[in-house]
């Protein structure tokens, strides 16, 4: 948590500096300030977050990110300076904000501070050096080319500090972290940077006119990157629905898929998976059992680890068949159908899933010895039932706080729920 701290400490301090120091000087060029915070309000205005929590607002980073690189409006070399650069993007952030803020969902810490420290650190890059004339003589490609490069080192600042943020928050490896961050870079993040570059460039020529014409096309890859995201809720939830039958049906407690599934993410997270890895992992985990669908005798409180092997192996098929028929990557019947075999053999997430599985069962309303209990008793299976690296990282993951381990919910879905299983040991 030190380094949460001082990650919002420095972005506090540089918001109030440049407040303060905006305030002592007046604005320079309001109507360009006025047109730049109106564009990265808009930004925050249709801002979204995805299934992990995260906020994304790219208009928004790219108008404050084409601000902190203007260097002339129409061919008239700007006046402000990083102070007031930081300064429009905070309120401008402030504002747009406020409609998530009515509706429950407001910027949190780690948000605004991403946005002030690496639109602080691309304005005292460029502009200090910009007034002082040091660019005066830079045109053409080699200017061009100055702007992407400062474009590429904020962005990947901004990396280094959403994957810091994550990791303080909840206490998953940062490489694993930085590497999602980096694969989000490459994605809608090369369009951040493509958009400020360019916006910087054309308002330089043709005025405050281009702002509208170049934050469109960005304002339809964000809004599309939302849909998107709302798809692959809407997904996570009918498959969460398909896992509950084994529950109505009275094979499984109930909650215990989502359990399951919450408590594999978070182990495959301390594993360092990541991105379509923990996707498979949380669908095969919610589907685990749905091959008990077709036993005639339900296993009593659907306890599929006491079962023989051969019995494992042949609810595990079926349920991998079953999930094919459901039309998710094939990957997860894969997953599923491979649970039950022997631990060398299986793929990194059907071990998961056996461990979390196991522990779930032994653990399931017995309390906190009982669930220390059932945490040695898989310690002592790992000769040759379940991965040690596994059961290792079960082990990490049960030891820190609660809040760490959940995983943000998927609305209508009841996901995170963490249930009676989860307890903190240490």
């Amino acid at each position: 948590m030190t380094v949460l701290r001082l990650i919002h400490t420095a972005a506090a301090l540089v918001a109030a500096v440049s407040l303060a120091a905006t305030l002592w000087t007046g604005l320079a060029d309001r109507g360009d300030a006025l047109a730049f915070g109106v564009f990265t309000a808009v930004g925050e205005l249709a801002r979204w977050s995805d299934a992990e929590g995260r906020q994304a607002a790219p208009l928004g980073a790219a108008g404050s990110l084409s601000y902190a690189l203007l260097g002339a409006v129409a061919g008239r070399p700007s006046q402000h300076g990083a102070a007031q650069v930081v300064t429009v993007a905070l309120v401008a952030a402030l504002l747009g904000a406020v409609p998530h803020i009515w509706s429950g969902r407001g910027p949190t810490a780690d948000h605004l501070a991403r946005r002030v420290l690496t639109v602080g650190f691309a304005a005292v890059c460029f502009q200090p050096l910009y007034n002082q004339g040091v660019f005066t003589g830079w045109s053409g490609p080699a200017y061009t080319l100055l702007l992407f490069v400062l474009l590429a080192l904020t962005s990947l600042c901004g990396t280094v500090l959403a994957a810091a943020l994550a990791h303080c928050r909840t206490g998953w490896p940062f490489g694993p972290l930085l590497r999602e961050e980096v694969r989000g870079l490459l994605g809608i993040g090369s369009a951040v940077v493509a958009t400020g570059a360019v916006t910087a460039l054309a308002v330089a020529v043709a005025g405050l006119w281009a702002l509208p014409v170049f934050c469109l096309p960005l304002l339809l890859v964000q809004l599309s990157a939302g849909r998107h995201a709302a798809v692959r809720a809407t997904c996570r939830q009918t498959i969460a629905s398909l896992a509950r039958a084994t529950e109505i049906a009275g094979c499984t407690p109930a909650g215990h898929a989502r359990r399951v599934a919450a408590l594999s993410l978070a182990v495959g997270r301390d594993l360092g998976l990541t991105g379509p890895q923990l996707t498979v992992l949380e669908y095969a985990a919610l589907m685990h059992d749905i091959g008990q669908l077709s036993l005639v005798d339900p296993v009593p409180a659907g306890a599929t680890a006491a079962l023989p092997a051969a019995e494992q192996r042949r609810i595990a098929l079926l349920g991998g068949a079953v999930v094919r028929q459901t039309g998710v990557d094939p990957a997860v019947a894969v997953v599923v159908e491979r649970q039950a075999d022997p631990c060398p053999e299986q793929p990194l997430a059907a071990r998961v899933v056996r461990a979390v599985n196991a522990y779930e069962e032994k653990s399931r309303g017995a309390g906190c010895e009982g669930a220390l209990r059932a945490l040695e008793e898989l310690r002592l299976g790992t000769a040759g039932d379940y991965a040690p690296e596994v059961v290792e990282a079960l082990a990490r993951v049960l030891s820190r706080p609660q809040a760490a381990r959940e995983r943000p919910p998927v609305r209508g879905t009841g996901l995170s729920d963490p249930g009676p299983g989860w307890v903190t040991h240490g």
